[in-house]
């Protein structure tokens, strides 16, 4: 037993997130189950046991969810070319809440996207409608929305980042005027950590904003200026989202059909309805965009992931802009 006396099952364990969330759970004293849909090897870890589960199939689910108290919900279906990954995500959802029902878990938390000003994109329709189905099954489940999450290995941050750091100047259309609150990674699993010990009478959804509200062309300027970047701006607010996306097939390390949803994303702010949930949790978020930026530049490990072409692009790109060192 461990010492919470609780066993927690993290789906997507082997994600950005997940990661991050897991040594942050066995910190705290919970005995987990990591899912992966491959076998995991590695040194045995006290208080950490991994399963294959394919979160399509009942069966693997009815066997990951035996005995545990709470889930951790932290798959998408999203990238890859699929261009039905919606209705995939949304059978998963209510997979999940079926299984978790008939397992006698007591709480689902979901990590999924804010809510959009106006019309949301494909994809945070989708993230929105799996918290939905979630919330509506008969198991309590607690949705926190987040916008851009800033962290190494963050496709959302590899987007930015790339094209802070390959273009050798800023086309800023119209939608780069859109705003923001992007969160650390570490004040996300704060949030999630927390949420397991949050009062939860009934299925629930908060935002969990970062502390600064930013524009698109804010972010893009911040991390140019954190690698010593002086990068010329040019408006062109004729060029639409879906135009300028493509962009990312020529700049940008991340799958492109993943890349591409997100940036569709970002037609107008993405801001939070409010920021109670830190106040629910007792918590502040701690790191501003500049510095979390900051951080994941430094957690980058370039040896393998600037080679080729595209890391002569940005070599190249920041040797002709960046100041002339005197």
């Amino acid at each position: 037993m461990s010492p919470t006396g609780q066993r927690i099952l993290v789906t997507g364990a082997t994600g950005f997130v997940g990661r991050a969330l897991i040594p942050a759970l066995l910190e705290e004293g919970y005995s987990l189950r990591a899912t992966s849909r491959r076998p995991v090897s590695g040194r045995p870890v006290d208080r950490l046991e991994w399963v294959t589960c394919d979160v399509s199939q009942r069966a693997d689910l009815d066997r990951a969810m035996e005995g545990v108290d709470a889930v951790f919900f932290l798959v998408h279906a999203m990238g890859g070319g699929s261009h039905d990954y919606a209705d995939t995500e949304r059978k998963t959802a209510v997979g999940v809440r079926e299984a978790a029902a008939r397992a006698g878990v007591k709480r689902i938390i979901y990590l999924g996207g804010v809510a959009p000003a106006g019309e949301a994109s494909e994809h945070l329709k989708s993230r929105l409608a799996v918290g939905e189905l979630l919330r509506a099954g008969s198991v309590p489940a607690l949705e926190l929305r987040a916008s851009m999450i800033i962290g190494a290995g963050s496709a959302s941050w590899q987007i930015v980042r790339d094209l802070a750091m390959r273009l050798p100047a800023m086309l800023l259309p119209s939608w780069t005027a859109s705003r923001t609150c992007p969160i650390a990674l570490e004040d996300v699993v704060v949030a999630l950590v927390r949420a397991l010990e949050l009062p939860l009478p009934a299925s629930a959804w908060y935002d969990i904003p970062g502390p600064d509200v930013v524009s698109g062309k804010t972010i893009l300027s911040t991390i140019a200026a954190l690698r010593g970047r002086r990068v010329p701006s040019i408006p062109v607010p004729f060029l639409s989202v879906s135009l300028s996306s493509w962009w990312l097939k020529l700049v940008t390390r991340a799958d492109f059909s993943l890349a591409r949803e997100l940036v569709l994303g970002f037609k107008g702010d993405l801001l939070p309805t409010d920021a109670r949930y830190w106040a629910e949790i007792h918590y502040e978020p701690c790191w501003s965009f500049e510095d979390a930026a900051r951080k994941a530049l430094a957690d980058e490990r370039f040896e393998g992931s600037l080679r080729g072409v595209a890391g002569a692009l940005e070599e190249a790109v920041v040797q002709l802009v960046s100041p002339k060192s005197k």
